[in-house]
Formats: structure tokens, C-alpha cells, sequence
């Protein structure tokens, strides 16, 4: 059975999913859902991030919290905030490709076609060493810059966009520029505009957030809170999928790896070593792996380890155990 909404796939075998076990995302009950959700939170000016992530934690009354990479106090913008099981995915969203609006200011003027040229020319992976007041090592690395556009200008005033690989410092790349450029530049303010799969079109201001948990305490009207806060799933639409039948989830979620006689479906273009994220027939995200072949493989493959395991998500035993230890091969 192919999950809803699903066309572009490759069939290795056509399974069907018991209704009995697991639950389709859309579906868990409001206290599943919060302790397997994430929520895009607009990061406002003055706190950084740790201390925003703290205020979801305590509005929600949850456990732990986790964030997708770390916000300069000033700096504003996406911050996905994962809740409790959920925080088992941060690591994916720390390594997720990140974009930014920055205002930058120049110390001089600049020609425009020279500053038109700087822009295309730091386009692909360019050197970077972390500033000084940063939570990291302070070496050369490469980092890469997949767009960088000019949006305005006035003046010495600079107003463009970058997406870029995550761990890019834009303070240090507006400093960058200033040298190339030989005026000198700083960055006078920046807003976060893409975390991953997180956009500003599902953002959500602190405050709407408490007064949506509020309202559901109260009245137990969880609606709005539904809507504000997302699956776990939604932090994975940016990675490959592999789909597994019923019979291969347990023994996923006590370590063993995905072997082919436990696919159903996968998506196409999956490369060799690839991150994929495995998926139940109820789309449901198990686990998050690499993928040991290419999608065309993946699907010829009869028996051997399919993708490796790196990390699981789902709770153990939420699906019926269907695997031997010595017999792992025919059923993960």
C-alpha cells in the first residue's frame, strides 16, 4: 500500500500496513504530538538561542528541548525548535543547508559592478576561519556558498541573500567582502530566513505559542496548538525516503540495520551513501540512515544491508516484534 500523496516513488514490493500498531502523524493524540513535534519559532532580537529554546521548554511544560544551530542574540529569525523525542533529529537540523537576509555595511563606497563581481565570484566553497567569539574550534575550513544575491543597495548599505552550507559565519563573510573589496564592511543586521525544511511561512512568535497552550489547558480546545506546532516529520521533507514494511520496524528501532527484504518503497535519486530518513507505510519517521546503494540498486536488491542506521527516532515496540537475532536478514 502506498502512503497518501505519494507519486513520484520506486515499488520493491507492494506491502500493506496494520492498523492495529502505529499511528499516522495527522492522527496522534495532542500529547504524542507535542512530545514528536517541532515548532519554527521567530526568533526575536535580545535572547539567544538557548534561552529561547528554554522559554518553549517551560510554555510547553515539556521535558527537554533542542534547537536547529545557534542564533547571535541580534539576529533574528527561523530557529526549529524540536520537543522532546524529537530533539533525536537536532543533529539533522544542525547540518542543514541555512539561508539569511543580512544588511551590510560598507566602510567606503563601492563600484557596482565591482560589488556585483565580489557577489558572483564567493558563489561555491570558499575558506573560513570561525571569529573569535564563536562556540567553535577556531580553524581554516571550507564552507559553501550556494547563492549569494543582491537584493538593494543605498549608499554604503548592502542588502543581500545568502544560502550556504551550515556552519557558515555571515559576519565573517560581510568582513570578508569588505576586505576583497578593499572599503571594509561589518554586518549591521541579520535575519535567518531557511533552516532546512523550515521557512518563514510556518513561523510562530512566542507569545502565540503560550497563549495557544493556555487556551488548550483551559478549555481543551487544541486546535491552534495543532497548527503551530509541527510532526517530527516535517524536519525530514528535505531528505531522501525509504519506506519499510511493518515487519522490519522493531528490529530497526532495537539498532539492527535496514536490509533490502524490509523495503516497500523509496524515493528516486538517491545516491550511494546518501542520508535517507526510513519511513513506515503510515509515514511515519523510524529512523534516519545512509544509504549503502543508489535508488535503481536499492530496489533490485534481494537480501544484504540496504542503508546503515544512524540514528532511530521511533520508540521501541511500537510495532510488533517480527525478527530473530540470527534471522535479521530476513526480516529487517
Amino acid at each position: 500500500m502506498k502512503p497518501a500523496g505519494l507519486t513520484d516513488v520506486l515499488i520493491k514490493e507492494e506491502a500493506e500496513t496494520d492498523p492495529g500498531y502505529g499511528c499516522p502523524p495527522e492522527n496522534r493524540d495532542i500529547k504524542t504530538h507535542l512530545n514528536d513535534g517541532i515548532v519554527n519559532i521567530d526568533k526575536p532580537a535580545g535572547p539567544n538561542s538557548h534561552q529561547v529554546t528554554t522559554w518553549v521548554k517551560e510554555i510547553l511544560e515539556l521535558p527537554k528541548t533542542g534547537h536547529s544551530g545557534t542564533l547571535d542574540p541580534k539576529v533574528t529569525g527561523v530557529l526549529p525548535v524540536a520537543l522532546g523525542n524529537a530533539t533525536k533529529i537536532v543533529k539533522v537540523l544542525l547540518l542543514s543547508d541555512k539561508e539569511y537576509v543580512c544588511l551590510m555595511s560598507l566602510h567606503d563606497t563601492a563600484p557596482k559592478d565591482r560589488l556585483e563581481k565580489i557577489f558572483h565570484e564567493l558563489q561555491g566553497p570558499i575558506f573560513q576561519t570561525p571569529p573569535i567569539m564563536s562556540a567553535v574550534k577556531r580553524e581554516l575550513r571550507i564552507r559553501n556558498i550556494y547563492e549569494l544575491r543582491l537584493l538593494e543597495r543605498n549608499g554604503k548599505e548592502i542588502l543581500y541573500k545568502v544560502r550556504c552550507e551550515a556552519g557558515t559565519y555571515i559576519r565573517k563573510l560581510c568582513h570578508d567582502m569588505g576586505i576583497i573589496l578593499g572599503t571594509g564592511a561589518h554586518m549591521h543586521e541579520l535575519r535567518r530566513t531557511k533552516a532546512g525544511s523550515f521557512d518563514e511561512t510556518s513561523l510562530v512568535i512566542l507569545q502565540d505559542l503560550k497563549d495557544a497552550y493556555v487556551a488548550y489547558k483551559e478549555t481543551g480546545d487544541e486546535t491552534r496548538l495543532r497548527k503551530l506546532v509541527l510532526p517530527v516529520e516535517a524536519g525530514v521533507k528535505n531528505i531522501r525516503k525509504i519506506w519499510i514494511k511493518d515487519s522490519a520496524i522493531d528490529a530497526i528501532c532495537h539498532g539492527a540495520d535496514l536490509n533490502a527484504p524490509g523495503i516497500s518503497l523509496l524515493e528516486k535519486n538517491i545516491n550511494k551513501n546518501d542520508p535517507v530518513a526510513l519511513m513506515s507505510l503510515k509515514n511515519e519517521l523510524v529512523a534516519l540512515a545512509k544509504a549503502n546503494y543508489a535508488s535503481e540498486d536499492l530496489q533490485k536488491m534481494q537480501k544484504g544491508p540496504a542503508a546503515t542506521l544512524v540514528r532511530v527516532i521511533m520508540e521501541a515496540n511500537t510495532y510488533p516484534k517480527q525478527w530473530h537475532k540470527n534471522k535479521a536478514e530476513k526480516t529487517a
